[in-house]
């Protein structure tokens, strides 16, 4: 089984497919990184020797931040937009969009499920 940077990589797929189920590594950079390696693209994970993952584990290990590394960085350049109070911070802070998107009709995902207004009731005389 092929274990590299805490993610078990499915068996049955080819590498470079299997090396985007790491956060962080994208269909190029594993191109990269087999190219690198001296592996090819098309061999299935399970066919990977042990120097061939070796390799592989050491070229990410030196050249990329994946993972835990990567995840943690972009948390703290949020908060850090957020401590500063620009634009982007504040839509953040807001849960909204933060790239120039509509918010009239659109952006559920930001904004989460649907909040009701009722109607104000007219004052009885």
């Amino acid at each position: 089984m092929a274990r590299i940077a805490g993610i078990d990589l499915p068996r049955n797929k080819r590498g470079e497919i299997g090396l985007t189920y790491i956060y962080g590594l994208g269909r190029s950079s594993a191109q990269q990184i087999l190219d690198a390696a001296e592996v090819d693209r098309s061999k299935k994970v399970s066919e990977w020797n042990d120097d061939e993952l070796a390799k592989i584990r050491g070229l990410i290990n030196e050249k990329f931040k994946v993972e835990g590394a990567l995840r943690s960085e972009i948390q703290l350049n949020i908060k850090r937009l957020m401590d500063i109070g620009c634009y982007r911070g504040i839509r953040h802070r807001n849960g909204l969009p933060l790239r120039g998107q509509r918010t009239k009709n659109n952006c559920r995902t930001r904004k989460g499920k649907r909040k009701t207004v009722a109607n104000k009731k007219k004052a009885t005389k």
